[in-house]
Parts: structure tokens; sequence; C-alpha cells
């Protein structure tokens, strides 16, 4: 029994307006905590939300945008510290 499968056997597509929420939420906890993993993961799931045509694009680029604020945090701080990891 396959739950993803439909009536004709296709599975269903993945659903960008999740993929722009992902990417908000993502991006937004990327700059707190592990954000060199989360800040590519936010602007790879906003890209593909937007190219899949979502209809939530505001918070799709949102999620970009908080994306690529998690590099800048992680380029700053290794400059900072010249190291990857927070130091408070």
């Amino acid at each position: 029994m396959q739950l993803t499968a439909s009536a004709t056997g296709r599975t269903a597509p993945r659903d960008p307006d999740g993929m722009a929420v992902a990417s908000f939420v993502l991006g937004l906890l990327g700059l707190l905590v592990l954000n060199v993993f989360l800040g590519p993961v936010a602007i790879t799931l906003a890209v593909v939300a937007l190219w899949r045509g979502t209809k939530r694009p505001g918070r799709a680029w949102l999620g970009l945008g908080l994306g690529i604020a998690d590099l800048v945090v992680l380029a700053t701080l290794v400059q900072l510290d010249s190291t990857i990891s927070w130091s408070l």
C-alpha cells in the first residue's frame, strides 16, 4: 500500500507553499544556530518554491533573504573569530 500514490499511480508533487514556509522558518532559525547548514537549505527551498510557483512568494523571498543573512552572519563570525563556531 502506497500512501503517497494517487489513483493513477503517480506520486503527488511537492508542495511549493510548504517549501516557502520551511525556507522562512529554517532561515530564521539559522540566524541563531547552525547557520552553516540551515542557510543553504533555506536558500535552496526558497528558490525551488519560487521556481515552482508558490502562492506565498513573500514568504519564499523572506526565506531567501534570511538564508543569505545566515551566510553573512557566518562569514562575519569567521572573520572575527577565525572559527565557524559561536563563542560568547
